[in-house]
Parts: structure tokens; C-alpha cells; sequence
């Protein structure tokens, strides 16, 4: 096979495999298009760069040292979710891997990692095996409730008013003065949102008001 054919053949399957992560098994969970121009455009630049920079025997230790310097790279004007984060760097993975393997003609081992890839990340999206734990924080008026003899009440008192399946219930911070306390609750929903945004301002949220909840518990 020649270089050339090789070259193009690796693209394709490259460009391929980033355009089913993108908008096959990415885009439907999160419906979010911010970042699929990123995602593209650095799987492509880095293929070539990469594909090139072999091409003229400058080594892979120079090819590496390139895609280091892209994966540090990050957005000052726009906080980048972990969750992308970890896209990003997969995209940014997949064009060296792709582009080593073409250079040494290893097409097997080539369709296998790219294939074992794509199902991962199917698998992850879909849940399967998993059961992650919501929380929302709330204010509390009804402070009878919040003793811990009547905890049973309290999560009935919750499920019957929030409509959600509340497990289990943390106390923070207790106001007497407005007859009202702060509660983190905790569910299990049908229709699990843990890898989206909305579900992460929950979690963000979550971090901060924790904290000096805990603080106030002690």
C-alpha cells in the first residue's frame, strides 16, 4: 500500500471515528453544540500535523511532544466541564494513535483499539451498570420532622411534596427564627442526567453548600 493511499485511508477512518464519538454518542446525551467544532477541528489538525511530521522522519518523540502541548491547552474565557475535558482529550488521543498505527501499517490493531473506543464510550453514555445518586438542595419550613426519631416522616413528607424518590436526607443549617432548615436530599432518577451540564450545576452546587453545612452539623 502507498504512503499516500495509507495517508488518506487513515484520515478517513480517523475523521470516521471522531465524527460517531462527536455526534452519535456525544451531542445526543447533551444536545450541547459548543464544542463540537472543538472537538472536530483539533481531531483533524493534530491527524495531519502528526501524520506529516512522520512523514519527514522527525520522530515520534517530536509528535508526542506536540500533542502535550495540546492537551494543556484550555479556554481562559470558559471553564472547561471534566466531562469534556475527557472528550477533548479522547479526540485529541485518537489522531495520535490513529497516525502511529498507519505509519507502522498496523491496520488490525488499528481497527480494534478505534472499535474498543467507540463501544466504551457507548457503554458509558447508556449507563448500563450504573446507579448514580442525585442530589438537590432545599429549604425546609416544617423543622418537626428534622429530628432524627422521625426521619421516616420526613423522607414520606419529602417524596409526597418533591414527587422524587428520596433515599436518604443530610440536615444543615437549622433557623428558628424563620421556623425553616436547609436539607441536601438525595434520590435515584429513572431518567439518570449524571453526565449533563444541568445535572453538574447540581453537583457544583453541591460542593459549595455542603461544606459549611457539615461545619455547621459539628
Amino acid at each position: 500500500m502507498s504512503d499516500y493511499l495509507a495517508f488518506v485511508l487513515g484520515f478517513l477512518l480517523n475523521l470516521a471515528v471522531a465524527v460517531v464519538i462527536v455526534r452519535f454518542i456525544y451531542y445526543p446525551r447533551t444536545r450541547d453544540k459548543r464544542y463540537v467544532f472543538t472537538f472536530l477541528a483539533f481531531n483533524t489538525i493534530i491527524y495531519f500535523v502528526l501524520s506529516l511530521m512522520s512523514s519527514i522522519s522527525l520522530g515520534v518523540g517530536v509528535g508526542f511532544g506536540l500533542f502535550a502541548i495540546f492537551s494543556v491547552l484550555r479556554y481562559r474565557t470558559d471553564t472547561i466541564p471534566i466531562r469534556e475535558m475527557t472528550y477533548l482529550f479522547i479526540i485529541l488521543a485518537l489522531p495520535v494513535m490513529n497516525s502511529s498505527a498507519m505509519v507502522a501499517s498496523h491496520w488490525g490493531e488499528l481497527l480494534l483499539a478505534n472499535t474498543a473506543v467507540l463501544i466504551m464510550l457507548w457503554v458509558l453514555e447508556k449507563e448500563w451498570g450504573f446507579q448514580y445518586e442525585i442530589s438537590k438542595r432545599i429549604v425546609y419550613e416544617n423543622i418537626e420532622l428534622i429530628q432524627p426519631a422521625r426521619r421516616a416522616e420526613l423522607l414520606a413528607d419529602l417524596t409526597a411534596r418533591t414527587g422524587l424518590p428520596i433515599q436518604r436526607v443530610k440536615v444543615g443549617k437549622i433557623d428558628f427564627l424563620r421556623d425553616v432548615a436547609e436539607l441536601q436530599v438525595y434520590y435515584f432518577a429513572e431518567e439518570q442526567n449524571g453526565w449533563s451540564e444541568q445535572a453538574g450545576s447540581f453537583a457544583s452546587e453541591d460542593l459549595v453548600t455542603q461544606t459549611p453545612l457539615a461545619s455547621e452539623e459539628e
